[in-house]
């Protein structure tokens, strides 16, 4: 197929188009999103369905055939923009969307790997993205893919020529406001919306979900995830989130963290948009005495108002960074011959809770990293039970002449026992896959306030390993007993995402370069495949002329090499990338 490049100039961006290409249909329908995990064809929704559970129904690829799997074609994203590719693609009509590092995303032929357009944010000088220059993920709805920038802004593009039909701010970047989640689209009363939160946590932002008219980017309604501030519906106050005061001193509430930076899950059966609170801002828990109420939290809302339904909080008066916002999955737990709506998160905390997702009761939560410090355990009423002198200490008690708090030891590190890296849940063997790395941190408070655009942490901190043999630890979890079923471990840490499928298979990737695949009920390690830099994506899966067919982004970075401390020294060598990988199982050796 020959492509000729037709050139679309945009006020702040740039988009290059083909000529020819697959035939387009008219796009996928809301209907078609929430039904998205039981068509093999295609993958419509970060997570592999709105509930965000990453498994297939696909059982062609098995681990006796898998040995067959070959790559297809890659896909280069080009240019110097090398490092950091967290994202998921979206597969769809012969085509692959995919986002790359610096806000860039790509229109792929499925089949061949071609690219058909590419749109380029033009970012401003003075961005101050937290966690590397990632993206995670669009979203596609009728003619549309939306997309987020690192300047807080969120673009809906033509999905066939990548024309910007529309683009909105979120809010101002130099106050440190950034975004990079993947967009959820759910449905409403009035319709499709577009749904999305925000990044900026370490610069005291307030933390919001948000809902557009997918159509025109038009505000519908805004949520505030810290009490005392005001929500909005249809251009109006609407409610106040919680109570003003009731958790927090002051005006700390004003600038109180929050942030909503990983993006949400939806469950249709409950009708809930599920998002994830990051920390309370600053670090220093001193200066905010009090729950925190809603930071580091699990909330649900209503798609049609905002309004909150429940909230669940993970880490009250959190000290350690400990962000609440790992995804919320919604699965059916049987147990003790019932079952239940619930949903279950890995949080950074290092526990592994289930929740009843129809109301936010606490069922369990079980340890899923060893050593943890700060807590001695999670009571039966879901709050931790804080170990005596966990916590850094106060620096306003520090000795004549010191300016920071005593220091402590604590595990996990801020960057959790699990982060932002999905895990996967399989409807077949009812465990959960959660990608976690075991390591502490060295952390002490410091003084500090509040300075608009500049960082917000009150802390100090150096990440440490605490087993010589590993870091990255991949685990099947029993989410009915907490139990860990097969554990893989990692020398380096784990900071990609995980897929299950129907044929049985588990798959994530490495930081040394390794997309691997592992038998779902027994932790084998049945294939790899290694890719040049290191996978810190989530794997897709997909069929495609009668063949199954799966796909990773390459490129080693995030978080880990820029805030790892001493783990960061010992994989600094490690290869940066930026490549769409594709592999397909061929029809004449899927049997064998």
């Amino acid at each position: 197929m020959k492509f000729h490049a037709i050139l679309f100039a945009a006020a702040s961006g740039l988009a290059v188009a083909a000529s020819t290409g697959p035939g387009f249909a008219a796009g996928p329908t809301i209907d078609d999103l929430m039904k998205d995990q039981d068509n093999p064809k295609s993958v419509l929704t970060y997570g592999i369905g709105t509930q965000g559970q990453r498994f297939s129904p696909l059982a062609t690829l098995n681990k006796t055939n898998i040995k067959n799997l070959v790559p297809a074609w890659a896909f280069s994203f080009g240019g110097e923009k090398q490092r950091g590719q967290e994202a998921q693609p979206i597969v769809y009509d012969g085509m692959v969307y995919v986002t790359a590092s610096y806000s860039r995303i790509f229109a792929l032929n499925a089949m061949t790997g071609e690219k058909v357009w590419e749109h380029e944010a033009r970012l401003p000088e003075g961005i101050l993205p937290c966690c590397d220059v990632i993206n995670r993920g669009g979203a596609i709805l009728g003619d549309k893919i939306f997309f987020g920038s690192l300047d807080a802004k969120l673009v809906a593009l033509d999905r066939m020529t990548g024309k910007v039909l529309w683009r909105k701010t979120i809010d101002e970047y130099d106050a440190g406001y950034s975004y990079s989640a993947a967009p959820l689209i759910v449905p409403s009363k009035r319709g499709p919306l577009l749904v999305t939160g925000l990044s900026g946590g370490e610069f005291g932002v307030v933390g919001r979900v948000e809902a557009r008219n997918p159509e025109n980017g038009e505000l519908v309604w805004s949520r505030p995830v810290i009490e005392g501030h005001m929500g909005m519906l249809d251009g109006k106050p609407s409610t106040m989130t919680g109570k003003a005061n009731e958790s927090w001193p002051g005006d700390m509430w004003k600038t109180g963290g929050g942030a909503t930076w990983l993006g949400g899950t939806y469950d249709p059966e409950t009708n809930s948009i599920f998002f994830g609170t990051g920390n309370p801002a600053p670090w220093n828990s001193y200066t905010r005495p009090g729950d925190n109420k809603w930071s580091s939290s699990r909330l649900a809302l209503d798609p049609d108002t905002g309004e909150i339904k429940w909230g669940f909080q993970t880490t009250p008066h959190d000290g350690w960074d400990f962000d609440g916002v790992n995804e919320l999955v919604s699965f059916d737990l049987k147990k003790d011959g019932k079952t239940v709506k619930a949903a279950a998160t890995a949080d950074r905390n290092g526990f592994f809770y289930v929740l009843d997702r129809t109301s936010g009761k606490f069922i369990s939560a079980h340890p899923f990293v060893k050593n943890i410090t700060w807590a001695k355990g999670i009571g039966e009423d879901g709050r931790p039970i804080y170990t005596d002198g966990g916590r850094p200490g106060d620096p306003a008690q520090a000795a004549a002449g010191e300016k920071q708090g005593k220091s402590v030891f604590s595990v996990p590190s801020f960057l959790g026992g699990k982060n932002w890296m999905p895990m996967a849940y399989s409807k077949q063997t009812g465990l959960f896959y959660v990608p976690s790395n075991e390591w502490g941190m060295d952390i002490w408070n410091e003084g500090i306030a509040y300075k608009k655009g500049a960082a917000y942490l009150g802390a100090g901190f150096t990440i440490k390993p605490i087993f010589e043999d590993h870091i990255g630890s991949l685990k099947a979890i029993d989410p009915a007993t907490g139990t860990v079923k097969w554990e893989y471990k990692n020398k380096a840490p784990l900071w990609g995402g995980v897929l299950t499928t129907a044929g049985g298979l588990v798959f994530t990737g490495t930081p040394e370069g390794f997309l691997k695949a592992f038998d779902a009920a027994t932790g084998e390690e049945v294939w790899k495949f290694n890719t040049g830099s290191g996978i810190v994506g989530s794997p897709v899966t997909w069929e495609q002329d009668g063949e199954q067919w799966v796909g990773v982004v390459s490129g080693w970075g995030g978080a880990v090499p820029l805030w790892g401390g001493e783990v960061a020294k010992t994989i600094k060598n490690f290869s940066q990338g930026g490549m769409m990988w594709a592999f397909r199982l061929p029809k004449q050796v899927a049997a064998k």
